[in-house]
């Protein structure tokens, strides 16, 4: 049996801030003794603002003979995904175009908008009052994200804490359940994202504390690298695997055309 699971969070240089093809990807993962993988780009936007950070409308199609391409080659399986960002300005009508173009197998649902992003723990404007503001939005726009019904996995849940700030658990203990009751609702997953181990953040998204919450709430896991290069494929993998049985969990969620099955995590 494969002690590593599939990494459901991979992105190419389609997105225009990685690297590497699918192909690429699995290859990486079958070196590594990884099952599978899905690819998951970024959805393309409409009019989108900022086009240097995602899969262009007119790369969609070539995405798909991507994929393709790395299915077809049987070094692992591959599962066709995207990753198709919650914006609250954006019609959901939109993503439901784009998820109904192609037979995927899984849609992540992600925040990536917000002054989060790039606000340093040392700036001036990170008070403790703005960082319970910034909060509080993040988490009230999961509960939205989740409420849509487009989604089947919440990717990197906890992103909030990107930079390194993490607010407190009293204030987590209120505003997080919450979002994690939304989430249940839907049946959706959320996975264990180990690009937070790269960033300030320097832990998995989501933490152990919020991990607890989720395995209260029966919650299904899925394991995600972020890869935004080949060499990134199952990085963290065997930290979060311990991670989510300290939690409690011994499955996790696999996915096959939208619908989950719990496999064993070993």
């Amino acid at each position: 049996m494969n002690s590593l699971p599939p990494d459901y969070h991979t992105h190419t240089y389609l997105c225009r801030h990685a690297g590497g093809i699918p192909l690429d990807y699995a290859r990486a993962a079958a070196e590594r003794g990884i099952p599978e993988i899905a690819c998951t780009e970024h959805i393309p936007f409409p009019n989108d603002p900022d086009p240097a950070i995602r899969m262009p409308h007119d790369d969609f199609q070539l995405y798909l003979r991507l994929v393709r391409e790395a299915q077809e080659a049987g070094l692992c399986r591959v599962l066709l995904g995207i990753e198709a960002d919650y914006q609250w300005d954006l019609v959901p009508d939109h993503i439901r175009s784009i998820v109904d173009m192609a037979d995927f197998d899984l849609v992540l649902g992600s925040i990536h908008t917000g002054p989060f992003w790039d606000l340093r723990p040392d700036h001036p404007m990170a008070t403790a009052d703005y960082i319970e503001q910034i909060n509080r939005t993040y988490y009230s726009r999961m509960i939205e994200l989740a409420r849509t019904g487009l989604y089947d996995v919440c990717a990197h849940f906890d992103l909030v804490k990107r930079t390194g700030i993490h607010a407190p658990e009293t204030l987590l203990a209120e505003i997080v359940p919450p979002a994690l009751d939304a989430v249940a609702a839907t049946g959706m997953a959320i996975e264990i994202n180990t690009s937070g181990n790269n960033h300030g953040a320097a832990e998995a998204y989501p933490s152990a504390y919020i991990l607890s919450l989720m395995r209260e709430r029966d919650i299904p896991i899925t394991f995600g690298s972020d890869a935004h290069n080949p060499d990134q494929v199952g990085q963290y993998f065997a930290q979060a695997i311990q991670l989510a049985q300290e939690a409690g969990y011994t499955h996790r969620a696999e996915f096959r055309q939208r619908k989950p099955v719990l496999v064993s995590i070993q």
